[in-house]
């Protein structure tokens, strides 16, 4: 399974002290979405999961869409470290 390889890019100390913030946020949707991802690659009749999905990624959508309004330098930062492309902007 993907699980191993998946690499936390916020540490433990961070999690234990930031677990509500919006970067700890999307970083374990981001997670979540790339365990599904796989999932949905065996599994492609799978309809429950590739609903999960598409919450999911919604709402990881509005908080990097908040944390854009707010503040640039650390949607940018985040975009960088969690390796995903910029939303489009309407």
């Amino acid at each position: 399974m993907v699980k191993k390889s998946l690499i936390s890019v916020i540490t433990q100390e961070e999690k234990e002290e930031n677990s509500g913030s919006v970067e700890f946020q999307v970083s374990h949707f981001t997670n979540k979405i790339r365990r599904l991802t796989s999932h949905l690659q065996l599994h492609k009749r799978d309809f429950l999961s590739q609903r999960g999905l598409r919450i999911i990624l919604g709402k990881r959508q509005r908080l990097l869409t908040y944390l854009s309004k707010k503040n640039k330098m650390r949607y940018k930062k985040l975009i960088d470290q969690l390796d995903i492309r910029k939303p489009k902007t309407r």
